[in-house]
Parts: structure tokens; sequence; C-alpha cells
């Protein structure tokens, strides 16, 4: 009976492990059943990410990044692998190219089939990064998985510098696990806007995936298929304005897969204001941070979305440097239940990084969830360059931003209620050097921001991965500045809780205690 009973815990140990994003819950319908044992957590020992196709410009650079955190507790000297492959379906360059020049072309379709099974960026150690650079227009969206010691806390990031064209600009994002819900408030369907979606099925069977938008007045008429079928492997673009007939400036996209997974991202095009991915808000809460607006921010929009049966009143506070203080003017926000709100915070800063912060206005009675973004502007007439923050969730125990340069990056890192202590450690460089850490107090109700740390004696990019030590909540996001030709190149990378680890719990039976006749 001894072997059973090591099988069955084995059993529940590698389901919590090879998930990775959800903790087994312990619950009884027997009353009387004794009390189980603390849950334990332990390394995840798979993760999956998937990044979307870079650009289609022929005047880009991407360079990606990846890194995974040295976890303690991880399998000691087991070998692990992270690589990220090419999508076999990516849309080709042409396809690409034709329905940008037109704002109502097709949706997007299965492209050429991927020629190369090399991986494009493979990583072979944790606490090291491994970057790679391609200027490619026809650069595929990648899939990717990492086992062993290099799953916990696998990070990758993925950053563009497009230096002309409508499309110029920082374009940063993280590459996201693949899901089945999304939510992308700050879409736009508007003449001014190309806003693709990017769907990646890192499976081998199809996914069918539902697309909707709202706007300010709710949900917006379908003048297309609103159904998209995503080939196994593969990777979808659709150009938004080509679900609808109506221009909305502010609007909340839904992607939802009625079958499988997709990774999903929104590419946002401005024809004056230059370009950036936004990601995917957190999931609906009645209370939202948005961590990091830079200190000289010239515009700043802020969109909230009420997915529930309720409406939303939100009261609107701007965790500065030294306290919190409510926008003049702009106290609270009403938000209509399945419609797109907006508020024009302008240069909600004055000269001092801060971060928004939004919870129910009355008392918790009258909550409702929300998902939320912003849009920052840097810059001034025809100087002026945009990126996204959503809302994000707080880092219980680690968060990483992948790609930091010798210059150009600063942290923000907020609590908005209690005081807290983190950690923030820059690796190794992918050239080497050696890690280096430094220790914050952030005083409740406060956003620091920060130039972080940097390796010592280190060449090339490097990590900086966030541990939150004690206290409160706290939440943080990168900007990655690297200014070109007089314009404020610029994203910001909100930096979520890795979920490097997962809670299993201990066995509720001893089953060596049963007979062979099972009493």
């Amino acid at each position: 009976m001894n072997r059973t009973t090591l099988s069955l815990i084995a059993a529940v140990t590698a389901l919590a492990a090879v998930t990775g994003v959800a903790s087994l819950t312990e619950g009884s319908s027997d009353d009387t059943a004794p009390a189980a044992k603390t849950a334990t957590r332990l390394p995840v020992e798979r993760s999956a990410l998937v990044c979307p196709t870079p650009t289609s410009s022929d005047v880009a650079t991407t360079t990606y990044t990846a890194f995974t955190p040295k976890v303690t507790g991880a399998q000691g000297a087991k070998k692990g692998t992270a690589a990220l492959l090419p999508a076999q379906g990516s849309e080709d360059d042409g396809a690409q190219k034709d329905t940008q020049k037109d704002q109502k072309g097709r949706k997007g379709q299965k492209g050429q089939a991927g020629t190369a099974s090399k991986p494009v960026v493979s990583l072979k150690e944790p606490g090291k990064p491994v970057t790679a650079e391609t200027d490619r227009s026809d650069a595929p969206a990648l899939i990717g998985t990492a086992d062993g010691p290099l799953a916990p806390g696998w990070t990758v990031q993925q950053t563009t510098t497009v230096a002309a064209g409508s499309g110029r600009g920082l374009l940063g994002t993280t590459c996201t696990a693949p899901d089945t819900d999304f939510w992308f408030p700050g879409t736009s369907t508007a003449k001014d806007r190309q806003d693709y979606v990017h769907l990646t099925n890192p499976d081998d069977r199809d996914a069918e995936v539902d697309l909707k938008l709202y706007g300010p007045n709710g949900r917006l008429k379908p003048s297309a298929e609103e159904e998209i079928t995503v080939p196994g492997r593969s990777t979808v673009p659709v150009l938004l304005s080509t679900l609808t007939d109506v221009e909305s400036l502010d609007a909340t996209l839904r992607v939802s897969a009625r079958s499988g997974r997709v990774g999903a991202a929104v590419q946002a095009v401005d024809q004056e204001l230059g370009s950036d991915w936004l990601p995917a808000s957190a999931e609906p809460s009645d209370s939202v941070v948005l961590p990091g607006i830079p200190a000289d921010a010239t515009s700043v929009r802020l969109v909230v979305f009420a997915p529930g049966s309720d409406d939303a009143d939100l009261k609107v506070r701007l965790a500065g440097r030294s306290s919190s203080i409510t926008p003049a003017g702009q106290e609270s926000l009403h938000v209509k239940s399945g419609m797109t709100a907006w508020a024009d915070l302008a240069d909600v800063t004055k000269g001092e990084a801060g971060s928004l912060v939004l919870t129910p206005e009355g008392g918790e009675g009258r909550a409702a969830p929300v998902v939320a973004a912003l849009r920052v502007t840097r810059g001034k007439g025809s100087s002026q360059e945009t990126a996204f923050i959503p809302a994000t969730t707080s880092i219980e125990r680690t968060g990483t931003a992948a790609d930091n340069r010798a210059k150009g990056s600063t942290l923000s890192l907020v609590a908005p209620n209690a005081s807290a202590k983190v950690r923030v450690t820059a690796s190794a460089g992918s050239g080497g050097g050696s890690p280096v850490s430094k220790t914050y107090d952030i005083k409740g109700g406060t956003t620091q921001a920060v130039e972080p740390p940097r390796p010592s004696s280190g060449r090339g990019g490097y990590a900086l991965t966030v541990e939150r030590i004690s206290g409160g909540p706290v939440y943080a996001s990168r900007m990655l500045a690297l200014p070109q030709g007089g314009i404020p190149m610029f994203t910001i990378q909100p930096l979520p809780d890795d979920r490097g680890t997962v809670a299993v719990p201990a066995a509720r039976q001893d089953l060596s205690l049963l007979n062979d006749g099972g009493q």
C-alpha cells in the first residue's frame, strides 16, 4: 500500500505543477472529515508562451529576450528546455501589408506554412537572459514551452523598433500564456487607428474564437463574421475596423475561445501618434491598479468597461511620490453596464510619476467589476509617441521584465494600500556579469519610480525581477525609453505575478493504513 500512497501523491503533485496557472484547493462535503494539512508551494514544471507577429515593416528591428529567474526549491541538477519556435501558419508578409492598406480588408487568413523548426530563442539556464534579433519584415509569431528548472517564472519580451512610417515607434510586449478569455479596453475603430488583434493557437487542433466590440453605447453592431477559426499552431491577425461599420474612438474588445485556447494581443497603430502593443487587462475586478504613468506624460486617457449586469461607480485616485490625490475634475467615473466609458486626464502627473487606482465609490455594497487601460502620450506636436498601461494583478511573490538595456529603463512600484517592501534584482547580462539586488520600501498610497539596478560588469540586455518581501499588495511596471530622431519612443509593460509556483495540497488520508480487505 505504500507504493499506492506515493503514486497518488505524485499524481496530484504533477497535475498542479504542470498546469502552473491554478492552485488545487481543498474541500470536502463531509463535515466530520479531519482538517487537511496546509498546501505546499512547489515550482511549476511546465510553462507555455506565445509571441505575436512583430511587424510587417521593412524598417524595423525586433529583439527577443528570454529569461527564467533562479528559484529556490527548483529541480536541482535536473536539466530543462525552453524554446520558442515559429508558428507553422504565420500570416505571410504580403497578406498583412494588403490588409494594412485597406481598413475594410479581409480579417486575415492562415498564411504560408512555416519552413523552419529551428528555435528562434532558446534558453539554457536560469538566471542568465538570452537574446535574439531579427530585421525580417516577415518574422513569424512564436510558440514555445519551458520545462524543468526553466519553467518557473519563464518570461519572454518582444521589443520592436519601427524607424519610420505610420506605424513608427517602439512596440513592446511580454509574450503571453494561452488562455480562453481576454479583455482589451482601449481599442479603437476610428479612422486614424488601425488596431489588429493577433490570435495565436499553440495547439494542434483548431481553435474557435469569438470577437465582440463594445463602445460608449454598448455592443458595436457587427458588419462581418465575428467567429474566427485559428488553425492549429497558427496565427491570424484581425483588423478590428472590419468587424463593424461603427467608428468608435474608445472601444473594448472581448476575445473568447469557444473551443481550444489562444494567445491574444492587440497592435494599435495611430497615423499621428505612433504605435504599440495593448496587452489584455487583468480579469474584471471591483478595484483595479494601472501602474507606472511617466512623469512627463503630456496626455493620459482612461478607458473602462463594466462587463457585469450592474453599473460601476468608481473613485479615481492618483498614487504619487508622497501621497494619493484625487485628480481635479475627475474625482469619479460612472460606467454603465455593457458600455465603454472614458476620461481625459490630460497631464495628470504634473511632472511626477504616478499610478492610477480605481476603487468602488460608496462602499463595497455598490461594487461592480470592471476592466481598464490607459493610453499614455509623451512628446508634443509631430514628435508624439504613445504606449498603453492595462490594469494588472499584484505581485504575490515575483514578477519579471526581461528586456532592459544599459539606459532607458524606469521601474514603477506602487503600494495602493498598506506599505510594502520589495527586492529588485538585476540579472547577469546576456553578455556576462553578476546579478545586483536592491531593496525598496514603498509607503502605502504612493508610487516609487526608480532607475533600477544594473548587473555588475555585465554587457548586453538584462532582466529585472521584483520580489515582494513583506507588507501589502505591490503592483509594478517597467518603462523602456529609446528615443530616436527627436521622437520620445517608449513602451510600458506591467509586471504581474509570474505564477512560478503552485499550491499542492497534502494528502487528506494516509492510504497505507488501509488493509488489503479495504477496511
